[in-house]
Parts: C-alpha cells; structure tokens; sequence
C-alpha cells in the first residue's frame, strides 16, 4: 500500500450521479476490511429527511454547506488513521475546497461512466434525485463536472461492469501493491 495511504487511510470516490460510488464503496471497504461512509446518507441522517426534501425546501446551496460538513467530520477520522471508503455525493468534488480536502487526506478515484448509463440509472434505481428531473440540466451537469472528477487520482470506468468487477480492478490499482 502506498504511503500516502498509510498516513491517512482515506479512499474516495467520486462520479457522477449513477456511477456506481455507494454500491462499488460498500464492496470495496468489505473486502478491504475498512469502513464506509456515503457522504449523502450522513446529511440525511444528521437532517432526519431526505436529498429531495433537503433541496425542496432550503435550496442546493444549504445542501453544498452541509455535504461540505459532512465531509469534513469524515475526514478528521481518516486523518486519525481510521480507515475509510467514501463515496461522495455526485457534486461535491465540483464544490470548492472539497477536492482539495480530500486530495490531501487519502486518495481518490473516480467512478466513470457514460451518460446515457447515468440517465438510465439514475431514471431507474432514484427518479427523484433533485438535480435530474431536468434531463437538459442533467447531461449540462454531467459535462460540467469531468474536470473536477478528472483531479482523481485514478479513474476506472464503471459503465458495463458489475460492481465486482469493478473492485476487482480498484485492488489491482498501484496503490494496493
């Protein structure tokens, strides 16, 4: 394992929406032995209501301050030396400081996958995410947001392979050797 990693045991994941970040990071931090975190299912416990809710009712800039937060109260564990997988919400790298916090606490990849495979995702596992009831808006987002996610540290592509395989590939990374 590279030393970076040794000193500050953080994996993050990052993608667009429907990457596969929460199915992929819950896998991989079984088969590390490590724990897992989903940045937007700390936000909705901590709220007690859902993205959708949060959204609706306060606005995506309360939303960006408390994912920034959450992500915040992640990291000082990883910087303690708990060991984590993390998937980040789909805009939170975009969101500024947060690449940079996590760049500097672990390493992080980037779940890749195609548009089309995102819309078809996310319109069949959640059609109520708040940021794609506009498909205009959403493939506007998608295209966006490759910059940020491009800062990764590594980038695997998640549009045709199970999440196995995609952590299969995750630990055959240089990072593990």
């Amino acid at each position: 394992m590279i030393l970076k990693l040794r000193q500050t045991p953080g994996l993050y994941l990052v993608g667009f929406m429907g990457s596969g970040k929460t199915t992929i990071g819950r896998l991989l931090a079984d088969r590390l032995g490590w724990g897992f975190a989903d940045i937007d299912e700390d936000i909705e416990a901590s709220q007690q209501r859902s993205i959708s809710d949060i959204f609706d009712t306060l606005g995506e800039e309360a939303f960006r301050r408390m994912e920034t937060e959450a992500l915040q109260a992640r990291v000082q564990a990883v910087a303690r030396g708990i060991p984590m997988v993390m998937a980040l919400g789909g805009g939170a790298p975009a969101q500024p400081g947060n690449i940079e916090l996590i760049e500097n606490h672990g390493v992080t990849i980037w779940l890749s996958c195609p548009f089309p495979t995102a819309v078809r995702r996310v319109t069949e596992d959640n059609p109520n995410r708040p940021l794609a009831r506009d498909m205009k808006k959403f493939e506007e987002l998608y295209y966006a947001r490759q910059p940020a996610y491009g800062r990764a540290d590594f980038c695997l592509d998640t549009g045709s392979d199970g999440p196995e395989t995609v952590v299969d590939a995750i630990l055959r990374l240089p990072l593990f050797r």
